[in-house]
């Protein structure tokens, strides 16, 4: 067969490969569309069309035999919206999600589970803290992937972080943690938990580096970045390198444009405004060096 007649037969057989699908597939085998249903009050709401008229019914979850539906896209969307400095905007599209997939918790191919991880894990990100504390218990009775359960560890130490003063323990599970994965979201996450212990500790150089590992080696986690460059910003400034600080601000705000971070970069920064690092405020002159 000559090569443009395989090309031809290839291109056909990519195009018609069936996209991925987001329904609902019944015991009967019937199949039903995403644009055919809705959550209402935690029931499955089906829309029946016959003719020109349309009729809604209840579904019950015993006759769904199991759901044909990929990674959902608030998922991605919500990591996205951390990434632009937007948590509160991450945390409420993904909450819609694990609303409207909570009633499918236990049919089969249910994205449920890493919806319900990412809210959780979403919230952790966004610093809503007694949220995040309350769901903990449920997010445990989860089956969780390998992967989950490292990044569970992780949002328990981010708790331990903010509720505990054993801050040499908090360290030594935080480099266990490094040693176990090679994940770069996983050490992005584990350096802000570390700038954080040495922020307390009041070691501001280390917390510094430490914040600053995550834009500069882990840059591709977008998610974290703008929290880790303002909390590198709000270090400098306990250095009193306040130039250094504004710099890092007014790139947040240009990054950042109409963010929640941005905002409060913009605030940030007007305090210290015009503001020198404290080794290069002017001395006093002394008479020797006048004359």
């Amino acid at each position: 067969m000559p090569l443009r007649h395989l090309l031809t037969l290839a291109a056909l057989l990519l195009f018609s490969q069936p996209a991925s699908a987001q329904m609902l597939v019944l015991k009967d085998g019937t199949q039903i569309n995403h644009t055919e249903f809705t959550v209402k009050d935690a029931k499955v709401v089906r829309t029946l069309t016959i003719g020109d008229q349309t009729a809604t019914t209840i579904l019950p979850l015993t006759n769904i035999a199991s759901m044909d539906w990929p990674e959902p896209i608030e998922i991605s969307d919500a990591r996205a919206l951390l990434g632009q400095g937007k948590p509160d905007e991450a945390v409420d599209i993904i909450k819609k999600a694990k609303d409207f997939f909570e009633v499918f918790e236990n049919i089969k191919g249910t994205p449920y589970r890493e919806v319900f991880f990412t809210y959780v894990e979403t919230l952790s990100q966004a610093g809503k803290f007694e949220e995040t504390i309350k769901l903990i218990p449920q997010l445990r009775t989860v089956q969780l992937t390998d992967e989950q359960k490292l990044k569970l560890r992780i949002i328990q130490l981010d708790i331990d972080r903010q509720t505990s003063t054993e801050y040499s323990s908090i360290l030594v599970e935080a480099e266990n943690i490094l040693k176990d994965t090679n994940d770069s979201s996983i050490h992005a996450a584990i350096w802000m938990i570390i700038a954080d212990i040495h922020l307390k500790k009041k070691e501001l150089d280390k917390a510094l580096m430490a914040y600053l590992r995550v834009p500069v080696f882990y840059g591709t986690q977008v998610q974290r970045v703008p929290d880790a460059e303002m909390k590198a910003a709000q270090t400098l400034v306990k250095m009193k390198r306040y130039a250094d600080a504004q710099s890092i601000y007014t790139r947040l705000i240009d990054t950042y444009k109409g963010s929640s971070i941005a905002q409060a970069a913009e605030k940030e920064k007007a305090s210290i405004n015009g503001m020198k690092n404290e080794s290069e405020a002017e001395e006093p002159t002394t008479e020797a060096e006048k004359s």
